[in-house]
């Protein structure tokens, strides 16, 4: 009897303690909002210019503090939830015609600071924290999509295995070199070895001899052979020039379209 009592206690406690959890990250997650709308030289999407004045949005992009930023104001009606995690000593610019491509009405857009200069699966347990809350706070969402770049597709690329949620998700690794194990001091990676249901995985390859990133290297890092992913090999060239690792996004974006 003690113990089943004991049970039940915890259980509530449980319950309690998961409803407080929410209901704080839902007020942390609102008051980002106010708090976002506060600062003079926020980067708001819409504000971003991909044109001239693309290195200095890019340098507002970047300077957003670590952790899942909104770079839109939010009505909690959106259908989809976009998040973008960059790459190594990312300028930010990579990502804003991308982003602005992509995004809708129906889309609720964040940009995932991670600091890059240390093992990325720290980060990637720290995203999957934020993933759940966001989700929890979005009531509405039919999609989730989530695009890594860089070594940043290789943060993103360590969700699949792992990935369970119930809501249809697409993972995208963009010019990521996923395609075998790597060591970097304590840092392992391992590539994933099959696809969740309810999971769609893109690869997204440059070209090797094109790609500034990877075109020293023998072997193309790219190259993951996994049952059911669904693989891209960019061309040569876009919009009559190279492209190479930053304009990838880009391409890829416009080939998505925005999300709806």
């Amino acid at each position: 009897m003690n113990c089943l009592k004991r049970s039940k206690k915890t259980q509530k406690k449980t319950g309690v303690r998961g409803k407080l959890n929410y209901i704080i990250f839902t007020l942390f997650f609102f008051t980002s909002l106010i708090s976002a709308d506060q600062q003079v030289d926020y980067p708001w999407l819409e504000s971003l210019n991909p044109g001239k004045g693309y290195k200095q949005s890019g340098e507002r992009l970047a300077a957003l503090d670590l952790g899942l930023n909104p770079l839109e104001r939010f009505n909690g009606k959106e259908k989809v939830l976009l998040i973008s995690v960059h790459g190594s000593r990312s300028e930010g610019y990579e990502w804003i015609y991308p982003l602005q491509t992509l995004d809708t009405e129906n889309s609720a857009t964040f940009f995932y600071r991670w600091d890059d200069r240390k093992c990325y699966s720290s980060s990637s347990k720290k995203l999957i924290f934020y993933l759940k809350k966001a989700v929890r706070s979005l009531p509405d969402l039919e999609r989730l999509v989530i695009i890594g770049h860089s070594y940043g597709g290789v943060l993103v690329a360590s969700l699949v295995e792992g990935w369970n949620h119930s809501l249809s998700t697409e993972i995208h690794s963009i010019a990521g070199p996923i395609g075998t194990p790597f060591s970097r001091g304590s840092c392992d990676f391992v590539p994933p070895k099959f696809i969740p249901d309810n999971l769609v995985f893109y690869q997204w390859k440059t070209q090797h001899h094109l790609d500034v990133a990877f075109k020293r290297l023998k072997n193309d890092p790219q190259n993951l052979n996994l049952e059911n992913s669904q693989v891209t090999r960019l061309p040569e060239t876009y919009r009559g020039r190279r492209l190479g690792h930053n304009w990838s996004i880009s391409w890829v974006a416009d080939e998505l379209g925005p999300l709806n």
